[in-house]
């Protein structure tokens, strides 16, 4: 059986600093006779762990290794030298991972950001880059962050999820599978909302794999996380400004060289700036399947917040509406549990121009934390069905209807028993 050798950070640094002021490579030979001039007696075992603990310190993510290799971890969020947290699927937890001072944090965070071909220091105290293999990094310098250098790792997912998957994860109830793969395969336009680290780009790309094969995806992102299982992908990403300045293509950029690439489905992997005045445009232009991803506290808030951004970006209150009702369809919004860290969806509802020509999003369907099934006034027109338990008048305003057997999705059979 294999033993774990422990290392100590103190002893790694200070190997560390003998082999810079010799101008010595982390060998193995090297790493040896460093530590015997540290007066330390090891053996092979513990010369090839201190080595590999410096390679990872100087060309790797230092003792971050280990939490980015973990096959479940999304986030390694370090805050400081002796804070290193890590999100596994289960919610926020602090590991022992601990580095030798605030300098070591420095060190790794100027690094990657180098890696990425960005600029981390005091006259750019901060950077957002995405590193190769896809890992997003976003790190900041004291003073700014004051209790000690902060760094965030974002991991791409280590594989796309089938909607199988999500069922049996609890993302999903078996209720909601008929009327996720309806909206795709009828080419319906739809957002995904909900707050960090829910899963959107997941159900995204669970949702994309279910196009037909003969469809060309384009997608376009700020870092390439959708990864969807499907023969026909083509992927924009957009680029930053060098330190002069020059040199960005934004999202808006993108969404416009897309729509002349002859897109199938247009998918935006995040709707946060200008280029919601594009896609609204593209999706009116008979671009039909568009889809995307949007940062909203609740569905309802969904309209209210691309109104916002619409007029941001130039366009009236009006004609954002006017735009977003023929645009869109759907929005699925998804939540987190704060007590076991779970993603589920928790709603779908249909968008809807309202008497006062605003566009508002209805409740089809809410599906409890224990997998129950709500339908709501917009049920019977997204899926052309009648709920088995129709809710009443007065029971509409409130979105409180008697809920679905747990499960399975309504059916004609059962409102008519």
């Amino acid at each position: 059986m294999e033993t774990t050798v422990q290392v100590t950070p103190e002893l790694v640094e200070a190997v560390r600093v003998r082999l810079a002021r010799a101008g010595a490579e982390p060998t193995a030979a090297q790493v040896a006779v460093a530590l015997r001039a540290e007066r330390a007696v090891y053996g092979d075992a513990e010369i090839l762990a201190v080595a590999r603990a410096l390679c990872a310190d100087l060309i790797g993510a230092g003792p971050l290794e280990p939490l980015l290799a973990a096959p479940e971890v999304t986030d390694v969020l370090v805050n400081g030298p002796r804070e290193v947290w890590v999100d596994d699927g289960r919610g926020l937890r602090l590991t022992p991972v601990t580095f030798t001072d605030d300098a070591a944090v420095r060190r790794l965070a100027q690094r990657l950001a180098a890696a990425a071909g960005r600029r981390l220091d005091d006259a750019s105290p901060y950077v957002d880059a995405r590193l190769a293999g896809g890992v997003r990094l976003h790190a900041i310098l004291p003073p700014i962050a004051s209790g000690g250098t902060c760094v965030s790792l974002r991991l791409p997912p280590r594989r796309t999820f089938t909607l199988p998957d999500l069922v049996a994860a609890g993302t999903i109830t078996p209720a909601a599978v008929p009327i996720l793969t309806t909206l795709v395969t009828t080419r319906r336009a739809f957002l995904i909302s909900g707050g960090t680290g829910t899963g959107k780009t997941t159900l995204l790309s669970a949702l994309l794999s279910l196009a037909d094969p003969g469809e060309r995806l384009l997608l376009v992102e700020d870092s390439a996380e959708l990864r969807p299982l499907h023969p026909h992908v083509v992927r924009l990403e957009s680029r930053p400004a060098n330190v002069e300045g020059a040199g960005g293509v934004g999202l808006r950029d993108l969404v416009r060289q897309a729509l002349r690439m002859r897109p199938d489905r247009l998918v935006v992997g995040e709707v946060r700036g200008a280029e919601v005045v594009d896609l609204l445009a593209a999706l009116n232009t008979g671009h039909e399947g568009g889809c995307g991803t949007l940062h909203a506290n609740t569905a309802a808030d969904v309209p209210p917040r691309l109104e916002a951004l619409g007029c941001a970006a130039g366009l009236s209150r009006q004609a954002v509406h006017s735009q977003l009702a023929a645009a869109l369809d759907v929005v699925i919004h998804l939540t987190r549990s704060r007590t076991d860290g779970r993603r589920r969806i928790s709603e779908i509802r249909l968008l809807t121009r309202t008497d006062d020509d605003l566009v508002r999003a209805i409740p089809a369907v809410t599906f409890t934390p224990e997998g129950r099934a709500h339908p709501g006034p917009a049920y019977t027109t997204l899926t052309g069905d009648s709920p088995p338990f129709p809710p009443s008048r007065e029971a509409q305003p409130s979105g409180s209807p008697r809920p679905l057997p747990t499960g399975q999705a309504p059916s004609p059979e059962e409102s008519a028993s």
